[in-house]
């Protein structure tokens, strides 16, 4: 009888035979340029700091508590690759084409999961998505309305936040 972390393996794996390569790739780049996107809401460079970065990238790696198997086995397929820990240091060259590019790939993302996930899951991967935008943008503290934790973002973080949570139906 196979033990239960086996069980967990094969169960997991199940999650990404429902995806193409190209639909899996999407969904296991797409939590990295949400990331990237949130540290380049705020027009001036001199506004991105190491601490966005850090929280986003402690946003995605908390999706491995996720009681969701798509957010967890995402996480671990992001993890594997190589020079996992690059993303944060990535910057778009035009910034505001860059959100564009990752607002469509979050609407794409979207429509995905509503025709091939679980409610569940797709809900779960939304969320995730959504609380990795929120980590970056509260981790520098602007001056807009408060978030989640009672955190105050910027007017340009806010946008980009309003716009992602739009795309993704959540």
């Amino acid at each position: 009888m196979p033990s239960q972390s086996t069980r967990s393996a094969q169960a997991l794996s199940t999650v990404a035979l429902a995806f193409s390569r190209d639909e899996w790739e999407l969904l296991t780049t797409l939590p990295r340029r949400v990331l990237i996107a949130a540290t380049s809401a705020e027009a001036d460079p001199e506004c991105r700091t190491v601490a966005e970065g850090i929280a986003g990238m402690e946003a995605i790696a908390a999706g491995r508590a996720s009681p969701s198997p798509l957010v967890r086995e995402v996480v671990a397929a992001i993890y594997a690759e190589r020079g996992a820990d690059e993303p944060a240091a990535e910057e778009y060259t035009d910034r505001r084409a860059g959100i564009h590019s990752t607002l469509w790939a979050g609407q794409r993302a979207s429509h995905l999961l509503a025709s091939k996930a679980t409610a569940p899951n797709a809900a779960a991967y939304r969320e995730w998505l959504t609380a990795i935008a929120w980590a970056v943008c509260e981790a520098v503290r602007g001056g807009g309305p408060a978030g989640p934790g009672g955190v105050l973002v910027s007017a340009a973080e806010t946008r980009f936040l309003d716009e992602l949570q739009a795309v993704l139906g959540t």
